[in-house]
This record gives C-alpha cells, structure tokens and sequence, in this order.
C-alpha cells in the first residue's frame, strides 16, 4: 500500500511521520500546491492532507486513492460528496485538540479584558519607571467574574471554554442547533444581545456560514469581547472590522480567517496591531502534545480502515 502525505508543514518540523511506514511505502510533501496534486498522488492508496482542498476537481486523477485522512476535526476542504459516490472514506480526528483550543480562547478573553498588552507595554516602554505612582489603572479593566459568556457550538471544545468560563465566576448561555440538558440555551440574536464575551466553536457547513453576520455583531454590546477559533467564514470579516474601527465592540481575539494566510488587502490588515485586537496564525490547535495526538489518531484511522473497521469515519 502506498500513503502520501500531501502537506505535512502544516504539523510542523518537529512531528515525526514515521510511524505511518508501517502501513505501506511513505511518501511525504511538505507543501503541495494544486496543479501539483495529481503528481503528488500518483498512484498511492491513502491520502493524508491537513488544508489542502479535495474532490472533484483533482481526485479523479487519481483513481486509486481508498483513503483520505485529514488530519484535523473540520472536514470543510473535503468534497464528502462525490467521495461518497466514488467510494473513497474519509476520516478526521476528533478531540485531539480540545484542551488547548479551550486555553488559547480564554487565554485571548483574559487578555483583552485585563488590556494586559497595554499594561505590559507601559512597563517595557519606561512609562511605569518614569511616574511617580506604584500604579497605573488605565485603561480601566473589569472583572471576568459575574460577566455572561456565550459559546456558539458546544462539542466537545465548547463544552471545556464553558466548564473554564463558569470556574472564573461566568453565567455561560448557549447557542447550538439541539437542546443541551443542564445548560441554558438561547437563540443566536439573544446569545449576540446578551453576552459580555462570545466565543465561537462551530463547524463550517451551509448552516453555518456567515452565521456571525453585520446585523448580528451589531446587536452586540459596545464592550463585547468576540473571539473565533473555529472557521474564518463563520463571521462576516468585513464588519467585525467596521465594529472595531467604529468601536462598536469592545474587543476581537481571531485565529482562523477565510483565507490562510490572509492576504495583505484582507479587512483585518487595517487594524492588526490595535491593542483591543488579537490576531493569531491558525495556531489554537497546534501544541506539541495536540499535534502528536492528531498523528497518533490518523495512524489508528488508517489501521482501522486495513482492518475493515469504521473509526472516525465521516464518509
């Protein structure tokens, strides 16, 4: 059996990929652009990808593939649907990155209520060592305690970001398409009124896209924190900038865009840098302990898969 790993940069150099030689002959690229796919693929049996996109325009080129792995939970790159006329499974990795997911979200919330950019640069910048006060309190910051945090999507990530955010003293409110027992859930326009600090955590699909619209982040408090670690396309880009610009929201902490990297002329271009926003590069996901459990599990998927077996099969 031949497996190729068509983006393996995307887990970093420090991963080793050597257990998957176990399975058959290995062949790993550390970045594969599109009109490189068919080469790439050639012949192999199993395809393992992180963002590349799949599907009718390239996979039938490459009639032999059985497998595609993608090595991450959302599966939005995939074209699930003529994999499924083809017969081609498709599996991805469920849970291996809820712990630091959840940590990166309420890392970005604590740090934009406390500014603690602000006070960091008042001390590096000489300012503190100049004054003639032990203090500086402003900007002035709140406490997290009592405030309301709404989490939209609550799998297995939601649900830690809501077992953390209770923890600090928070009322958590939930938005997700079923009734979640024990929890409060609310509809989308209540969950963007009410909430002090929103954080998103759902997949992209057609339900999703652009959930978090221009009328929706309008309705949020002038003081909201919003924080997206899920998809890029969940939130109308375009107008989470307007809202900072215009200061209608009180702060934004983003990890994922709807193109990666974003390009120069991306709305959010004009205002990273801001002290009341936090850009990170799609890095919530990815400590060394999540990205050796994502390989860890991609090598039990395909054992699976040799033993006739369905395991985190989404086609």
């Amino acid at each position: 059996m031949k497996i190729v790993f068509l983006d393996a940069s995307t887990l970093g150099a420090d991963i080793d990929l050597s257990l998957y030689k176990k399975y058959g002959e290995l062949t790993v690229y550390q970045s594969t652009a599109q009109e490189e796919f068919a080469d790439h693929v050639a012949d192999s049996d199993v395809v393992i990808i992180n963002k590349l996109k799949v599907g009718r325009h390239n996979l039938p080129a490459c009639p032999c593939v059985k497998l595609i792995c993608v090595t991450a939970t959302g599966y939005d790159n995939i074209d699930t649907e003529y994999c499924k006329e083809k017969g081609i499974a498709v599996c991805n990795v469920v849970g291996y990155s809820t712990q630091n997911v959840a940590q990166l979200t309420v890392a970005m919330a604590l740090s934009l209520i406390c500014h603690l950019g602000e006070y960091n640069r008042s001390v590096a910048d000489g300012t503190y060592s100049r004054g003639t006060v032990a203090n500086i309190l402003t900007p002035v910051y709140h406490e997290i305690y009592g405030k309301t945090w709404g989490i939209v999507g609550y799998g297995n990530i939601g649900k830690q970001v809501g077992t953390v955010a209770k923890a600090l003293g928070c009322k958590v409110i939930v938005h997700k398409r079923t009734e979640i027992a024990g929890e409060e859930c609310v509809d989308i326009d209540t969950l963007c009124k009410e909430s002090d600090i929103i954080s998103v955590h759902t997949p992209l699909n057609d339900g999703t896209r652009g959930l978090i619209s221009r009328e929706r982040i309008a309705m949020m408090k002038n003081d909201a924190i919003f924080i997206n670690v899920a998809r890029g396309a969940v939130v109308d880009e375009a107008a989470l900038t307007d809202a900072i610009l215009n200061e209608k929201i009180g702060g934004i902490g983003i990890d994922v865009y709807s193109k990666e990297p974003f390009p120069t002329d991306h709305p959010y271009a004009s205002i990273a840098g801001r002290d009341n926003v936090i850009f990170t590069p799609h890095m919530a996901w990815g400590s060394y302990e999540a990205r050796v459990r994502c390989c860890d599990e991609i090598a039990l998927n395909i054992e699976a898969f040799l033993a006739g077996e369905r395991r985190n099969r989404v086609v």
